[in-house]
């Protein structure tokens, strides 16, 4: 109820302080932040990037498969996009998970749907980041993403199987090295469709790790839901 509240009290713009009705950026902060690059095209289905010139898929998504079936993103982690995941991620500001949420909601219902018994599984935070935060970023986000959607709340299957560096250190390759079959699922999915929710996805490796976790464990499919894609 508290975040169904949130949605409407009037507060300000995460962004330029500017008065809004409820958690939301102004109309001139949420153009800027959804806008896409001059010349860019429509985001790959599978990935989520932005393939360059006319190309349907990018080609990364032609050259491996992943776990997932397709992503959402809500914008590009660009400058000045990127100020949102930093204020809840290393600001601890926990009202800005509405606002992202509300932006994940609204790029699902311009271009996908997901079915109705849908299940959210946030990406679980390692150890020592929910040491240093006291919350995980990716579970903020899918309680607020549940909100929106009309959804039965974030279900916590997922499990770390090990501890892992922090992904920002790390390059491609080691990304994928490092995220490969790190997570486990801790019940049966029996054919349920299952989104998972992240903050930002760079390479998509622990969101592919996650997706194969849960398919294994008998998930119909799985959806990433992320609010931003690194380019």
């Amino acid at each position: 109820m508290g975040r169904r509240l949130l949605s409407r009290v009037g507060c300000e713009c995460p962004l330029c302080g500017a008065r809004v009705a409820g958690a939301r950026l102004c109309a001139g902060c949420q153009a800027d932040i959804l806008a896409a690059p001059p010349g860019a095209g429509p985001r790959c289905p599978r990935c989520a990037l932005r393939p360059a010139g006319a190309a349907l898929h990018c080609a990364a998504c032609m050259a491996q498969s992943w776990a997932f079936c397709r992503s959402v993103a809500a914008f590009d982690y660009v400058p000045p996009a990127d100020a949102l995941i930093l204020m809840l991620k290393t600001r601890l500001r926990l009202n800005t998970a509405p606002v992202l949420a509300r932006l994940m909601a609204q790029a699902l219902r311009a271009g996908a749907s997901l079915p109705s018994d849908i299940l959210l599984v946030p990406i679980p935070a390692s150890r020592a980041s929910l040491l240093q935060r006291g919350m995980n970023p990716a579970a903020e986000i899918a309680r607020s993403l549940a909100a929106e959607l009309g959804v039965p709340g974030p279900r916590h299957l997922l499990r770390r199987r090990r501890e892992s560096p922090r992904q920002a250190t790390l390059g491609r390759r080691a990304r994928q090295r490092g995220a490969a079959g790190l997570f486990l699922c801790v019940e049966p999915l029996h054919g349920r469709h299952v989104a998972v929710v992240d903050d930002v996805m760079t390479t998509g490796s622990t969101v592919n790790a996650a997706a194969a976790a849960l398919l294994e464990a008998g998930a119909a499919s799985v959806t990433a839901l992320v609010a931003a894609r690194r380019p």
